[in-house]
C-alpha cells in the first residue's frame, strides 16, 4: 500500500517513469512503463530487478544484441482474427520486420551459455517462432515492401499486360506530343504528365481544341490544359481495368496469406508482448546506466543499509552542470528503526526524505538504484509519506489539519513492515501544542515498530528521540565557518537549526537577535549552543582522527618501503660476499697452481741459487 495517491508526484517518480517511456522504442514498451507498479512480493521484485540487471550487463558487455526498433502489430493482428479480413502490404512489411527482430533476439539468447542471462532466457521460453511465416512473407513481398510480380501466376500475367499497354500508350503519347510541338500547340520542353491516373499532355489553352481528346485538368493560371489524346483513351481504360484487376488479385493473395497466419495469431501476439517486455526492460537498463544504478543486496525484511545512495533526479541534473551530489549513507534496523533528522533549513532534510522514498519505491517497482553495490535493501509492504502542503479548499482542510489527517491514517494502518516518511513533523500550528502532539504520535508509531525517517526542528522531539528505544537522532551537518550546509547526514546526535547564526549572516539587526535570545530563554539558547559545540568538536576530532589515520598510513607505507629496501640491501650484501669469496677462491687456486709449477721447475732444472731466489 502506498500513501498518499500523490506519492509519485511528491517523490519525483513521475519524471522517472517519463524518462523510461522516452527510452522505449514502441508503444507496447510504453504501455508496460505506464503499468509499472509497486510490489511487496520478494519473488516478483527480485525477478523484475534481475531482468533489468541482466539487460544492463548486455548493454555493457554485448555488441551483437539486435535493435528493438520494431513496429506495434497488436492492433491489426487483433483485427485480422475475423474471417475474411486481410493484412495490407504496409502491415505485412511491419510484420516481417517484427518477425525478423524476434528471430534475431531468440537467436542471440539461444546461442548463449546456459548460465548467461538465465532470467531473460526463461522469459523467452514460451515464445514461439515459426520460420515458415517469414518465408511466406518473403515469397510475396520484395525488399521495398511491394508485392512481387510472381506472388501469383495471375498477378504476373496482369502486370505483364500492364507493362505492354503502358509501353503502347507511351509510344503513342510521344508521337502525339511531337506533332503538337511541331504545330506550336505545346511548349518545346513539355513532357507527358499524369492527371487522375490518366496520361496527358500539357497543351497551351489557346490551342486545346486543336488536340482531339479529353481535358482532365488545367494549370492554376489557366494558360495550360492537360489533355488525354483520343488515340490513347481506350488503351488507358484498359490499363485502368488492369489496375483494378491487380488490386483484386493482391487482396486475394493477402487474404490467402492472412488465412495461413490466422491459426498462429495467439502465439504471434505473445511474441509481440515478449518484445514489448524486452523494450521496457531495456529502457530501464538504459536509465540505470545513465544514473549509475546497480542491483543492491536484497533481504525480505524491514531494514536498509545504504552506502553512497543518491537522488537520481538530482544526480542527472547535477551531472549536466558538472556538479557532484553528496551521497547518503543510512542504516535502519531493529535497533534504530526511526531516524529523527534535524538541522538548518535548506540543509538537505527534505531531499534525504525524498531520496529514501524514491529509491525504495523504484527498487520495489523492479528498477536498479543509484547506490553502492554492497548496499542492503529491505522490502516494505507499505510506504507512507507526509510531505508538503495538502490543504484543501473543497474539504475545508488547513495545512495542519491535512497533516493530522495523514497522521490519523498512519496510526490506523502502519505496522512493522511499513516505511514512514514525515517532513517537518508537528509544524502548522502553535509550536508547543504541535510539538506535544507530534511527540505523542511518534511514540505511538514507535510502539507499532514502524521504520522510517522524520524531519523536525522541535527540541522536544530531539529530547524524546535521545531516550526512546528504536528512535535515533540524526543531523544534517552545517559548516559554521563558511555558513553553508554540507548536505551530509550524521547519525547519533540531533542537529541545530542555526537560526540565530543564519539570521546574523543575512544581516538581521543585532538588537533584534539579542531581544529574541532574551525572549526564548537561556536554557533553549544553551541547548542549541551545546548542540553546535558538539557538532563543531565532533567535526574537529573527526578531522584530527582522519589526519592521524592518514599519517599512520603514510608511516606504514614508509616503513614497508624501508623494510623492502633493507631486505634488498641484505640480499645484495650476501650476494656480493658470496661473489667475493668465489673470486678469492679462484684467485688462490690460480696462485697455488703457479707456486707448484715454479717449485717443480726448480727441482727439474736443479736451478742455481740466484735463479731459485729469482
Amino acid at each position: 500500500m502506498i500513501y498518499p495517491d500523490s506519492f509519485e508526484q511528491k517523490t519525483g517518480f513521475v519524471a522517472i517513469r517519463q524518462w523510461i517511456a522516452e527510452l522505449c522504442t514502441c508503444d507496447p514498451g510504453v504501455q508496460k512503463v505506464n503499468a509499472m507498479n509497486f510490489s511487496a512480493d520478494e519473488e516478483v521484485i527480485l525477478h523484475r530487478v534481475g531482468l533489468t540487471e541482466e539487460f544492463r550487463q548486455i548493454l555493457l558487455m554485448e555488441s551483437s544484441f539486435p535493435a528493438l526498433d520494431y513496429k506495434d502489430l497488436t492492433g491489426f493482428l487483433k483485427r485480422i482474427r475475423i474471417e475474411g479480413t486481410w493484412i495490407d502490404t504496409e502491415e505485412l512489411a511491419a510484420f516481417r520486420f517484427t518477425l525478423e527482430t524476434l528471430r534475431l533476439v531468440l537467436g542471440f539468447l539461444s546461442h548463449k551459455d546456459e548460465n548467461s542471462y538465465p532470467l531473460l532466457r526463461s522469459l523467452a521460453e514460451d515464445v514461439k517462432y515459426y520460420p515458415f511465416l517469414l518465408q511466406r512473407i518473403d515469397a510475396v513481398l520484395d525488399k521495398f515492401g511491394r508485392i512481387k510480380d510472381n506472388a501469383s501466376p495471375a498477378l504476373a500475367s496482369i502486370r505483364r499486360e500492364q507493362y505492354e499497354k503502358s509501353s503502347a500508350v507511351s509510344r503513342v503519347m510521344q508521337k502525339v506530343l511531337k506533332q503538337a510541338q511541331a504545330e506550336g500547340w505545346v511548349e518545346s520542353d513539355a513532357s507527358p504528365a499524369v492527371r487522375d491516373g490518366r496520361t496527358v499532355i500539357p497543351v497551351t489553352s489557346a490551342f486545346k481544341r486543336k488536340v482531339q481528346g479529353i481535358v482532365h485538368d488545367e494549370s492554376s493560371t489557366g494558360k495550360t490544359s492537360y489533355i488525354e489524346p483520343a488515340e490513347v483513351v481506350e488503351t488507358n481504360n484498359q490499363i485502368r481495368e488492369l489496375e483494378l484487376a491487380e488490386r483484386r488479385e493482391i487482396i486475394k493473395i493477402l487474404t490467402q496469406l492472412t488465412d495461413e497466419f490466422r491459426p498462429y495469431l495467439p502465439d504471434i501476439l505473445n511474441s509481440c508482448d515478449f518484445l514489448g517486455s524486452l523494450d521496457f526492460i531495456r529502457a530501464k537498463a538504459l536509465l540505470a546506466l545513465k544514473m549509475n544504478a546497480v542491483k543492491p543486496i536484497c533481504f525480505n525484511r524491514s531494514s536498509m543499509r545504504w552506502v553512497k545512495a543518491v537522488h537520481p533526479l538530482m544526480f542527472l541534473a547535477h551531472s549536466r552542470e558538472g556538479k557532484e551530489v553528496v551521497p547518503l549513507d543510512i542504516n535502519l534496523d531493529e535497533r534504530q528503526r526511526i531516524i529523527l533528522i534535524s538541522g538548518p533549513n535548506a540543509g538537505g532534510k527534505s531531499v534525504c526524505l525524498k531520496t529514501l522514498g524514491l529509491l525504495q519505491y523504484m527498487f520495489q517497482c523492479g528498477m536498479l538504484v543509484p547506490m553502492s553495490e554492497n548496499s542492503e535493501m529491505g522490502i516494505f509492504h507499505q510506504i507512507f509519506m507526509d510531505i508538503g502542503d495538502e490543504q484543501s479548499i473543497e474539504n475545508d482542510l488547513s495545512t495542519y489539519s491535512s497533516h493530522l489527517m495523514n497522521m490519523k491514517y498512519f496510526l490506523r494502518n502502519a505496522d512493522d513492515r511499513t516505511l514512514i516518511l514525515i517532513d517537518e513533523f508537528g509544524t502548522g500550528t502553535e509550536p508547543a501544542l504541535g510539538g506535544a502532539i507530534a511527540e505523542s504520535v511518534l511514540d505511538h508509531l514507535n510502539h507499532k515498530s514502524v521504520y522510517g525517517v522524520v524531519t523536525t526542528h522541535y527540541t522536544n522531539l530531539k529530547h524524546f528521540a535521545s531516550s526512546a528505544e528504536g528512535i535515533v537522532n540524526g543531523a544534517m551537518l552545517y559548516d559554521t565557518r563558511r555558513m553553508q550546509p554540507l548536505f551530509r547526514l550524521e547519525i547519533g546526535m540531533p542537529g541545530s537549526s542555526f537560526a540565530f547564526e543564519i539570521a546574523r549572516n543575512i544581516g538581521l539587526p543585532e538588537e533584534i537577535l539579542t531581544q529574541a535570545s532574551e525572549r526564548i530563554g537561556k536554557d533553549h539558547i544553551d541547548f542549541d549552543k551545546h548542540l553546535r559545540e558538539i557538532v563543531r568538536d565532533k567535526r574537529y576530532w573527526e578531522s584530527k582522527r582522519e589526519k592521524i589515520h592518514q599519517s599512520e598510513k603514510k608511516l606504514e607505507a614508509e616503513l614497508a618501503k624501508h623494510t623492502l629496501e633493507l631486505d634488498r640491501l641484505e640480499k645484495d650484501r650476501k650476494m656480493i660476499l658470496e661473489q667475493t669469496r668465489a673470486e678469492a677462491r679462484e684467485l688462490l687456486s690460480g696462485v697455488n697452481r703457479q707456486i707448484e709449477a715454479t717449485i717443480r721447475e726448480i727441482r727439474e732444472s736443479q736451478a742455481e741459487k740466484e735463479k731459485t731466489r729469482e
